[in-house]
């Protein structure tokens, strides 16, 4: 007997998809959805038999989740090329290597296990779109699919293909010992390899894959994970400690006297670096990202622009490739580093060599580097829980209140709102370059809301109590993941 359908119309989220599993996708779901994407995909290219690259992140439930997924591809008429236990950047890098109409990740990132996902995209170096995410749910939801006559092909050793290009390409010189954080995620099996293979003395913390993931969830943003990474490279006195998401594609830094450095930085310190032998270049960064980057004087200087642009990193993605801009940083630690440097999508492994050769380029240490920039006080990202269905009126909401609160020149902590951006949500900033963010997840049923501070961990604090003022006056808002 066949079983139930069941696919939650919430799990189609803004670029990708994502769902509790089994509670609210089962695996005729799944099937359903790959007989959606490869439809989506044949009328995108136009082929009756487009070549899609299909991997699988490593926890218990995603080989039996990217079965399905491929045999709803190859009902469709996809040549499904699987290339077996994969990072998402794997499979973005075997869409160039091998040349494929498309590719299909299973993966929930850094979401807790019992969420799967697919993260997906058919034009090189790109994800989904919010239109076309709207476009497959509609194809999925009311099952307009296309029969074809597909197959699919195991791609051996994929994953040696992937460490070594990265490795030929990134020697350095100097030996950097380096703490190599995976929370148990997939990325253990590729980073510490890569990072050592570079030049790098590698201290590994946590990348025995489990996908129990029983220390901490691997994300470069979680706060016990960061702590545990600063503990280690105290420990080891290292140079620096690197966290990875369960995908691989984002990173986190800590520097070598322990601190935890948040990825905009880092971002700003990799595009001073470029900026010397790329000047007037243009670099793309999310709206939860520092303010320095508009005032930064070596920016300036080599007449380098920087524009802020939506959270995600379809969105980055696209916009970095749409600006043609040298590179995009994301706070939540996607790096995206366009020709010559790359190909324009995100890779964990790659930000995290980055960072290494801007060590490997300087007398300094990671501190003495960061002690350059502006001091600033920013708040960790922190994500209250909101219902999918309810989350995106309730920023809307808030903007209108925020919008009302600078026209009526209302004070908070003693400053008027000087500036409003609403490209995502809402960012509010003042005079003395503070600022606040809330805007609706893209992956959760949550909120998202950071502050930064340009003089104290008091008004930081402040203008977040603001916010959360606001927040609580809804009704609508749950637990937070974290706060400050």
């Amino acid at each position: 007997m066949q079983e139930t359908l069941k696919i939650d119309p919430f799990g189609f989220r803004e670029y990708d998809a994502r769902w509790l599993y089994p509670d609210n996708i089962n695996l005729r779901g799944i099937e359903n959805l790959g007989k959606g994407l490869g439809t989506q995909i044949i009328n995108n290219t136009q082929k009756n038999n487009p070549r899609v690259i299909v991997g699988h992140d490593y926890r218990s439930y995603s080989e039996e989740i990217k079965s399905a997924l491929k045999k709803g591809l190859i009902y469709t008429g996809c040549l499904v090329e699987d290339i077996g236990l994969s990072l998402t950047p794997m499979v973005y890098f075997a869409q160039f290597n091998l040349n494929s109409d498309a590719v299909a990740m299973i993966t929930a990132s850094h979401n807790e296990n019992g969420w799967t996902g697919v993260k997906m995209g058919i034009k090189k170096g790109l994800t989904h779109t919010p239109e076309e995410m709207e476009e497959l749910k509609d194809i999925t939801l009311n099952q307009k699919f296309i029969k074809g006559n597909g197959n699919e092909k195991l791609i051996d050793n994929f994953q040696k293909i992937y460490k070594e290009d990265l490795i030929k390409k990134n020697k350095i010189n100097k030996k950097i010992k380096a703490v190599v954080a995976c929370g148990n995620g997939t990325a253990g099996i590729f980073a510490p390899e890569i990072l050592r293979g570079i030049g790098c003395e590698v201290i590994e913390l946590d990348c025995n894959l489990d996908f129990n993931f029983p220390k901490y969830n691997p994300n470069p943003e979680d706060l016990e994970m960061l702590h545990s990474i600063s503990k280690a490279v105290k420990d080891n006195n290292a140079d620096i400690g690197f966290g990875f998401d369960g995908d691989g594609d984002r990173v986190g830094v800590i520097d070598n006297n322990g601190n935890e450095i948040f990825s905009d930085k880092i971002g700003l310190l990799i595009a001073r670096n470029l900026s010397k032998n790329h000047q007037g270049s243009k670099f793309v960064v999310d709206v939860k990202s520092t303010g320095l980057y508009a005032k930064d004087e070596i920016l300036l200087k080599n007449n380098c622009e920087t524009l802020y642009w939506k959270t995600g990193h379809s969105h980055i993605k696209r916009k970095v490739n749409l600006e043609k801009a040298l590179a995009g940083f994301e706070k939540s630690g996607h790096f995206f580093f366009n020709k010559p440097l790359g190909f324009g999508y995100d890779d964990g492994v790659s930000s995290a060599i980055q960072v290494c050769h801007l060590l490997n380029n300087s007398d300094k240490n990671l501190s003495e580097i960061i002690s350059e920039l502006p001091k600033t006080f920013q708040s960790p990202t922190m994500a209250p829980y909101c219902k999918d269905n309810e989350k995106y009126k309730v920023v809307e909401d808030l903007v209108n209140i925020i919008q009302e609160t600078k026209k009526n020149k209302t004070k908070i902590d003693g400053q008027e709102i000087n500036e409003i951006i609403t490209v995502n949500g809402v960012r509010f900033s003042f005079i003395d370059g503070s600022w606040g963010l809330i805007r609706a997840s893209s992956n959760k049923p949550s909120l998202v809301v950071v502050t930064e501070s340009t003089t104290s961990d008091d008004r930081k604090k402040k203008i977040f109590d603001f916010i959360d003022g606001l927040l609580q006056k809804t009704g609508k808002i749950g637990e937070y993941d974290q706060k400050i």
